[in-house]
C-alpha cells in the first residue's frame, strides 16, 4: 500500500469530516475497491476511522477530524508555507504538497498558514542582469531520491574540461548554492563534491549508502565552501582598517574578509582575499580612506602603479 496514498485519504478524513469510497476514488483517481482497502487498511495501521452505515454514511475520524497532525505551533506553520509561495524556489511537487497539508491544520492555524504562502516574493536577479531563471538541472530529483533512500549510485560526470567517467559514489547530501546544485558524497577516493548540472547519468545500485557517524550536512559544505573559495582567491592583502571603514569591507569583499584584532592606534588589523594581486590592488585602490595595505610588497607596489597612473591621467585637470 503506498503511503503517500494513505496520508492523503488522511487528510482528506481531516478537511472534510467525511468521505466515501467513491470521493476517495475521485479524489485519487483509483477505482472503489482500491479505495476501500486503503480506508480498511489506515484502520489496520491505527488510525482512528471508523465507517457510518446507511445512508448518508461514509467513513470518519474519531473525535470529528479535527486532530491536529501536524504538530506544529502557529509560527511553525506560518514559517512552513512561507516556502510555497509563488516565487519560492521549491519544485512544484513541494510547494503542491504544502498547499495539500495546509487542509490538515486547525482552524486557528489555517488562514495565516495560507497568507504565508503569497506574502513573500523572492527574486534572485540582480539590478541589470538577465531574467533568465536557470532551471533545476536534469537528474536533481534522482539524486534527492538516492540521498533520502539512502542507495549508492553508478554516476557519470563531466568535468570542466569536457571528460567523461563514471565511479560508484555514496550519495551524502545535496546542496544549492545560488544557482548551482551539489552532490556531497563519499567515494572511494575520499569525500568528493560533484555539479549537478554536469552528471551525465544516474543509476542507482540498491546497496546502501556508508554514512559516517558524524556526518553533518550543514558543517560537511560549511568547509566546502572555505576550501573552494581560499582556491579561488589564493593571494592576500595585509592592511590596517580605521574602525568605521570594518562595515565598508564587510560590503565589498564579504567572505573574503578576515577581521582580526585592534592595534594600540586604534585602527583593525585585516586580511583580503583575491585571485590576483594585481586585480587585488585595484579593488584597494579605491579604499585609500579606510585602509592602508601593508602587505605583501607586490601589492603595494601595484597600488604605487596605479596611483601614479591616476595621477599622470587626471592631475593635469586641477586648476
Amino acid at each position: 500500500m503506498r503511503a503517500d496514498r494513505l496520508m492523503a485519504i488522511l487528510l482528506l478524513l481531516q478537511h472534510r469530516e467525511q468521505v466515501t469510497a467513491a470521493e476517495v476514488a475521485r479524489e485519487l483517481e483509483i477505482s472503489e475497491r482500491t479505495a476501500r482497502r486503503d480506508l480498511d487498511a489506515l484502520g489496520m495501521a491505527g488510525v482512528p476511522v471508523y465507517s457510518v452505515q446507511g445512508r448518508g454514511g461514509g467513513w470518519r475520524l474519531v473525535g470529528g477530524a479535527r486532530t491536529d497532525l501536524s504538530g506544529l505551533t502557529a509560527g511553525e506553520a506560518r514559517a512552513l508555507f512561507l516556502v510555497a509561495g509563488p516565487a519560492s524556489a521549491v519544485t512544484p511537487a513541494v510547494k503542491a504538497a504544502l498547499r495539500k497539508l495546509v487542509h490538515a491544520l486547525p482552524e486557528p492555524f489555517r488562514v495565516q498558514a495560507e497568507a504565508a504562502a503569497s506574502s513573500l516574493v523572492t527574486d534572485p536577479q540582480r539590478w541589470g542582469s538577465s531574467r533568465a531563471e536557470p532551471r533545476p538541472p536534469r537528474f536533481l530529483d534522482e539524486l534527492q531520491d538516492a540521498v533520502i533512500r539512502g542507495v549508492q549510485v553508478r554516476l557519470g560526470y563531466v568535468d570542466r574540461e569536457g571528460t567523461e567517467t563514471e565511479r560508484t559514489v555514496h550519495p551524502l547530501g545535496i546542496v544549492a548554492k545560488g544557482p548551482s546544485w551539489y552532490l556531497v558524497s563519499s567515494t572511494e577516493a575520499g569525500r568528493r563534491t560533484f555539479r549537478i548540472d554536469r552528471v551525465s547519468s544516474v543509476d542507482p545500485t540498491g546497496d546502501p549508502v556508508h554514512r559516517p557517524d558524524d556526518f553533518d550536512l550543514a558543517e560537511s559544505w560549511c568547509a566546502i565552501a572555505d576550501e573552494v573559495e581560499r582556491r579561488r582567491t589564493p593571494h592576500e592583502a595585509r592592511a590596517m582598517c580605521v574602525p568605521h571603514g570594518v562595515g565598508v569591507l564587510r560590503m565589498g569583499f564579504g567572505s573574503r574578509l578576515e577581521v582580526g584584532g585592534a592595534t594600540t592606534d586604534g585602527r583593525i588589523e585585516v586580511v583580503i582575499r583575491g585571485n590576483d594581486e594585481y586585480k587585488l590592488a585595484g579593488e584597494l585602490a579605491g579604499l585609500v580612506e579606510w585602509i592602508e595595505v601593508t602587505g605583501p610588497p607586490g601589492v603595494r607596489e601595484h597600488l604605487a602603479s596605479i596611483g601614479n597612473k591616476l595621477v599622470e591621467r587626471y592631475g593635469s585637470d586641477r586648476h
